[in-house]
């Protein structure tokens, strides 16, 4: 695993579109809560937010749609620390977890889904909750992970 410091990157990674059978997007406001929960819980952390450098990406074309997928998977294996926020199944957050855990990145999972193998076998530590993921935080996990405890 990588070593964790103050000015570490962090990715988010979470569900989009997960199991729509339409063309819709869910809600994406989960980022901007984990990116507050993260700034409040360490100074100096950069968030890379797959939906804020690609906000358009599903609307565009195929073509387009593949690319941001792609430099996104590739942004997982370049970060400190990936928090997926998985309320559902999601298979592009499941294949930024793979390729974040062959990376040697950090890895906190966000889910109900505890036992789903792919969350419970990439994730350093997975939280049930958005609530218990901010407890964590606030109680100094973050600090505790980027000294090496």
């Amino acid at each position: 695993m990588k070593n964790l410091k103050s000015g570490m990157r962090v990715f988010i990674a979470g569900v989009m579109q997960g199991s729509r059978s339409d063309d819709k997007v869910n809600s994406q406001q989960y980022r901007e809560v984990i990116a507050q929960i993260l700034e409040e819980g360490m100074e100096g952390i950069e968030i890379i937010d797959p939906w804020a450098l690609y906000p358009n990406s599903k609307i565009g074309d195929d073509e387009q749609a593949r690319l941001a997928f792609l430099h996104t998977s590739v942004l997982a294996t370049e970060m400190d620390m990936l928090v997926a926020y998985l309320p559902e199944a999601s298979m592009g957050t499941a294949v930024e977890l793979w390729e974040a855990y062959r990376a040697g990145v950090l890895i906190y999972s966000i889910s109900p889904m505890v036992e789903n193998w792919v969350i419970r076998l990439f994730s350093s530590r997975v939280f049930p909750t958005l609530e218990a993921f901010k407890a964590f935080v606030t109680n100094g996990g973050l600090a505790s992970a980027a000294q090496g405890a």
